[in-house]
């Protein structure tokens, strides 16, 4: 996913991702120089680099195994960016499918309203003591560096971490993302691909506690652990991963729910 701020068009970016773009391309569309243009776009998160004449993703020339991914998990107050903030932030960072970093927080609100408590069990008062939204953006913005970034779900996640640091001042966010949601819809078969439905089935996280970010962070990790040792396509770079996780069929879900037929038998057994 990028920013709608990013300033290349579309098919620039697919490009970039792929085969290639020329210096000429890339000219056609900026205004700086094409030095001013690469160091910007690494602030942001996202590296662009030469080889043989032409310009890519780096993400083309990573490994999985070698490269660092960053898989967040956020809890709001509400879904407007308007009116509503992040009020937990949670994040850990994979290589090599080991996790080698983390990172954890509430964030200081003056309110959350009963639904959200009802459904997270955050209240205003968990985050009193909480630094502030600037603090942890700036933070997380630091953790995050140029690692790819996955969520379930991620476009609401990237969307409002990245809406989020513009409203304290930051430029958006342009690392290259990964949804989980989507790349175990090509490589798990289940009957739903709710998080926590998933955990139910594979039982990912057994110490789970659905719509608590880190506990939810944990177990889109082995879900994303699951995926990746599922998959039989031959994936050489990220972005390969990436477009597989697109572009690949989706695999069949079964007609009937196997946790509702377990349940079915357990009643009749006892």
């Amino acid at each position: 996913m990028l920013s709608k701020d990013f300033i290349l068009d579309s098919k620039s970016i697919s490009k970039l991702a792929t085969r290639g773009l020329t210096l000429e391309a890339i000219k056609s569309q900026i205004n700086d120089s094409i030095d001013l243009f690469l160091e910007l776009s690494r602030a942001q998160g996202l590296n662009i680099v030469r080889r043989q004449g032409q310009y890519y993703f780096d993400t083309k020339y990573i490994s999985i195994k070698d490269a660092e991914f960053c898989i967040v998990d956020i809890e709001t107050n509400g879904s407007k960016i308007d009116k509503h903030q992040i009020i937990e932030i949670a994040a850990v960072k994979v290589k090599n499918g080991k996790i080698i970093d983390m990172f954890e927080s509430f964030i200081y609100t003056k309110e959350i309203n009963p639904h959200i408590s009802d459904i997270t069990g955050i209240f205003a008062k968990d985050t009193q003591d909480a630094p502030d939204l600037k603090t942890i953006m700036m933070e997380f913005k630091l953790f995050l560096g140029d690692s790819i970034l996955i969520a379930h779900d991620v476009k609401f996640d990237y969307r409002f971490i990245s809406l989020s640091m513009q409203k304290i001042g930051l430029e958006p966010l342009l690392n290259r993302s990964l949804c989980s949601l989507a790349l175990a819809e090509r490589t798990v078969v289940s009957y739903r691909y709710a998080l926590s439905y998933l955990n139910d089935t594979f039982n990912l996280n057994p110490n789970a506690t659905h719509h608590r970010a880190m506990s939810d962070v944990l177990t889109t990790y082995g879900l994303f652990l699951l995926s990746l040792e599922n998959c039989t396509e031959s994936l050489n770079n990220v972005e390969d991963l990436i477009k597989f996780s697109k572009e690949a069929k989706r695999l069949k879900r079964p007609k009937i729910d196997p946790l509702l037929k377990v349940e079915e038998e357990i009643e009749v057994s006892s």
